[in-house]
């Protein structure tokens, strides 16, 4: 049978899992408006998962004790326990075990009355920046209980099991971690003395919940120099083991000191983590769980026939595509909607406090309501055209024609994918194309009828009679020079022919430089790191970056691309960042004058090529014209307002349902 490993049962303790595919906790914020965090959208949202045919969930943190620790769920919240009741009759039905992960987050915590965190030193986390609380003895002990009771609720309600959360420099790392460990009592000092906490707390659950519940503990390397490295992770989990207090255990990479190994974006390859999770468990008879940017059940089986883990997670996978193990069982590997581990609207809504959602399938979230591969079928077959092969003139035809519209898509270019072309040619960049590439396959696939190198005006796309039209065409940048460094100047000398945009960088692919290179970023997202990068591997000289914004890309940091992307280009000893600054001029002898440092000061620079990246203009003049002279028109995407993937598949999946 194929993927015989992934899909074969594992029993842990009392519970048999029906197959080894495992979905982590991960922060969702889904249930955060709703009653004791778990309502029908946290429902809907683990129910698709569970129809899908994932085997166990790991719920997102629960906090365990108040007021020193905020989160979405939360195990004092009265309204908690009818929630994982209701939650627990909606999957179980469908064979998928849960497990709650107990977690508090000391020196990093948010804490609901605005007191200082509780931590075991007085050693400030880099979240909050906060010196905390040095936690007596007192406080410890009613952590222990909060741990305890935190647990006893979940049992009482149903659940399969609790994960305690270890790892990513939480409470119980902090107290293992002689770096933000400095205590001089019985839980400080020694190795022996830094696993107490932990140790208590396991214990306390334990004989609270007896011996027909699974435990588990999430561990990491944390990415300091001299902490929690995977030796030390070693003696943790030999400890561990030695106790008989838990069933498994779950690996992972990274803290808030190395954040960027926790959710590693599309620059790390598959199984990024197994370079330092599978030596962490290779000693250890226990059960292993990884995870690592997964994305297949093939890549998965290939973990464990490796006998580099037991388990392994597939969380933004089954995020893309909450039916992967159910559409790969049937034979449909073709049919799976691949994360593109963008992280834009997953780990990046979660960091705005928004709720998760996905990039590629715009349901996540809100299954409750509308749910993924679920289509009402049109009550009358309609000839559909859609003007624009981007993702979302593609999402709006697939679901068009999945409703039993007949559809034609015209494209202007010689290719299907808008500007996710020119975006997977950056380095490091590719997969972000997956998603173009899966939707076209899909079209084909349906029958719609696709007309490349067709130009439509709006008189054109009248002759063709259709009952509704979607326009899809995108935007183009700007070239105005108008930057909201200073909009009421704009940037002179943009006529000039050296003066380009990052749309006819990346479209020429060929082209190599060999002397240096001004890029003025005005957006602050992924487009001036890929054109950076772009160039530098065409053999830039030099690349010296302009923004207005305080760092190189700021809007990166909440989906943890930003880091990983500075280290690479400061590695290449040809970046150089001009921040809080913007370009006054280009003159036609190839100098660029910035104003740098707000102001301060001014720099005169020799360029070969001048990138201006500045927010788009929407492509609508079609839409704008078939206004009163068509019934049915739908603008959608970068036409309505130039702004992320996640938005343009949305508003294609949307209008289709709506037509």
């Amino acid at each position: 049978m194929p993927y015989e490993r992934i899909l074969s049962p594992i029993t842990i303790r009392n519970v048999t899992l029906k197959n080894r595919v495992i979905r982590t906790a991960h922060g969702t914020s889904i249930g955060a408006r709703e009653p004791g965090g778990i309502g029908p959208n946290f429902i809907g949202y683990h129910l698709a998962r569970a129809r899908g045919g994932v085997a166990l969930t790991i719920l997102e943190i629960c906090s365990i004790h108040f007021p020193t620790c905020r989160a979405s769920l939360e195990s004092f919240n009265p309204d908690l326990p009818d929630g994982y009741k209701r939650l627990v009759d909606a999957v179980k039905p469908h064979g998928m075990a849960l497990m709650q992960q107990l977690w508090h987050s000391g020196a990093h915590a948010t804490t609901h009355d605005g007191s200082p965190p509780w931590a075991p030193s007085d050693v400030p986390g880099p979240a909050m920046g906060i010196v905390p609380t040095v936690m007596t003895r007192t406080m410890i002990q009613e952590l222990i209980g909060g741990y305890v009771k935190a647990a006893r609720i979940a049992k009482d309600c149903g659940l399969d099991g609790v994960e305690v959360h270890s790892a990513h420099s939480y409470l119980p790392q902090q107290f293992l971690s002689p770096v933000t460990n400095r205590r001089e009592d019985e839980y400080g000092g020694s190795f022996q003395n830094r696993m107490r906490f932990l140790l208590e707390v396991l214990q306390g659950i334990r004989q609270e919940v007896g011996d027909d519940f699974l435990m588990s503990v999430r561990l990491s390397v944390d990415g300091l120099a001299a902490s929690m490295g995977i030796e030390e992770n070693k003696r943790v989990l030999e400890k561990l083991e030695k106790s008989q207090l838990i069933d498994f255990v779950n690996f992972s990479w990274g803290s808030y000191f190395l954040g960027s190994t926790t959710v590693g974006g599309m620059h790390y390859p598959t199984g990024y983590q197994l370079e330092v999770t599978a030596k962490m468990g290779t000693e250890t008879k226990l059960p292993r769980l990884v995870a690592g940017r997964f994305r297949t059940l093939e890549e998965a089986d290939q973990v464990i026939r490796l006998g580099q883990a037991d388990m392994v997670s597939m969380v933004r996978a089954t995020i893309a595509d909450p039916n992967l193990v159910k559409k790969t069982v049937e034979g449909r590997v073709d049919d799976v909607r691949p994360c593109i581990a963008c992280n834009q609207a997953c780990i990046g809504n979660e960091m705005k406090g928004v709720p998760l959602g996905c990039a590629v399938n715009p349901t996540t979230g809100i299954e409750s309501t509308i749910e993924d591969d679920k289509f009402a079928p049109a009550r009358q077959s309609k000839k559909i055209l859609v003007v624009g092969g981007g993702p979302a003139g593609m999402e709006a035809a697939r679901v068009a024609a999945l409703r039993g519209h007949k559809v034609t898509l015209v494209e202007a270019s010689k290719a299907l994918g808008g500007q996710l072309n020119f975006a997977k040619r950056a380095p490091f960049r590719v997969t972000i194309g997956d998603i173009a590439d899966w939707q076209e396959r899909q079209l084909y696939k349906l029958g719609v009828e696709v007309k490349l190198n067709t130009y439509l005006e709006s008189e054109d796309v009248l002759a063709e009679r259709a009952d509704a039209v979607i326009v899809a065409t995108g935007s183009s940048p700007r070239m105005d020079g108008v930057f909201l460094s200073e909009p009421s100047l704009p940037i002179a000398g943009v006529e000039h022919s050296f003066v380009v945009s990052s749309h006819d960088v990346m479209s020429n692919p060929a082209k190599n430089l060999s002397g240096k290179v001004v890029i003025d970023d005005d957006v602050g997202h992924y487009e001036g790191i890929a054109v950076a990068e772009f160039l530098l591997s065409r053999g830039a000289q030099e690349v010296v970056f302009v923004t207005r914004f305080a760092s190189l890309a700021p809007y990166m940091e909440a989906i943890l691309i930003g880091v990983p992307a500075r280290l690479r280009l400061n590695k290449t000893g040809r970046f150089r960042l001009l921040p809080d600054s913007s370009i006054l001029r280009v003159t036609a002898s190839k100098t660029v004058e910035i104003s740098a440092a707000l102001g301060a000061r001014q720099e005169v620079v020799e360029a070969e090529l001048v990138v201006l990246i500045s927010h788009n203009r929407c492509n609508r003049t079609i839409f704008d014209e078939l206004q009163g002279r068509h019934p049915w028109v739908e603008l959608v995407g970068d036409a309505k307002s130039p702004r992320y993937l996640e938005a343009a598949i949305k508003e294609g999946n949307l209008a289709a349902r709506a037509v």
